[in-house]
């Protein structure tokens, strides 16, 4: 699918439901399970190599999971670049179009950073990060390199005083900047959600909460794409965590074939 196509799949009534992935595996199960499209889990991905969430792992080593994704599985590929791995928007530019060539057709791209000497995630400056996007997106339309770039901005998931009107605030300066699509994690209120679609015309995706409403009444308010995040990779580390318990437990390996309880 090229990115035209998959721009579309953002226009439906009814949301793209994006199956988070970090390696082939996950790849091959979401298509097998019939989902239409799949996204890259940055902060999954760091795990499985031992790392951090916050660009503690390499542009190359992202690189090198992306490839094998991109050539083993035919769904329309999205990967998440973090705040994408440079202050320098040539450079982040530069991966996009690596990413491009391998066959990715979308990319994440939040407005903050993790410190890495603490650890510790903070809020870019708004117009700072839209002239760090605009500055992408020209490079990107002057070297005709076509991908959806999805904004998330991390508002509500750093939970941020007035984080609803700065939504609001950075949904248009990002909207001017080039952006294809916002990307609010961590917003569940009904509410909210409507006045943040409301207020842009992008395309608005929300990811995998506990409070999170349901596909139908996400539809309802008018959300067009809904991630699963890091969650899934979470879920199945706990699943195999259980497992390995049950092996200890029944000094035998009859565990491996039964459900986990």
């Amino acid at each position: 699918m090229n990115t035209t196509a998959f721009t579309s799949q953002h226009q439906q009534i009814t949301p793209l439901l994006l199956c988070n992935v970090w390696d082939v595996a996950s790849a091959k199960t979401a298509e097998k399970m019939g989902f239409s499209a799949i996204g890259t889990s940055s902060a999954a991905i760091a795990r499985m190599l031992g790392y951090a969430d916050g660009e503690h792992m390499q542009f190359a080593e992202l690189l090198f999971i992306v490839k094998r994704i991109a050539a083993c599985c035919k769904l329309p590929l999205s990967v998440d670049i973090e705040a994408g791995f440079s202050d320098d928007p040539q450079v982040t530019a530069g991966y996009i179009k690596a990413l491009a060539e391998v066959g990715v057709v979308g990319i994440n791209i939040e407005d903050s950073k993790v410190n890495k000497a603490d650890g510790q995630r903070s809020l870019i400056n708004g117009d700072n990060f839209a002239k760090f996007l605009l500055a992408i997106t020209s490079e990107l339309l002057k070297d005709n390199i076509d991908v959806f770039i999805n904004v998330r901005t991390d508002t509500f998931l750093l939970g941020i005083e007035g984080a609803l009107k700065e939504t609001q605030k950075r949904a248009d300066l990002y909207q001017v900047a080039g952006a294809n699509g916002l990307f609010v994690p961590c917003i569940v209120d009904k509410q909210a959600i409507e006045t943040v679609v409301n207020c842009t015309i992008l395309p608005v995706n929300v990811m995998c909460m506990p409070d999170l409403p349901g596909f139908n009444n996400l539809k309802l308010l008018g959300v067009k794409r809904i991630s699963m995040g890091n969650f899934m990779f979470d879920v199945l580390q706990d699943d195999f965590t259980a497992r390995l318990n049950n092996i200890m437990k029944a000094n035998s390996f009859k565990p491996v074939f039964e459900p986990v309880l």
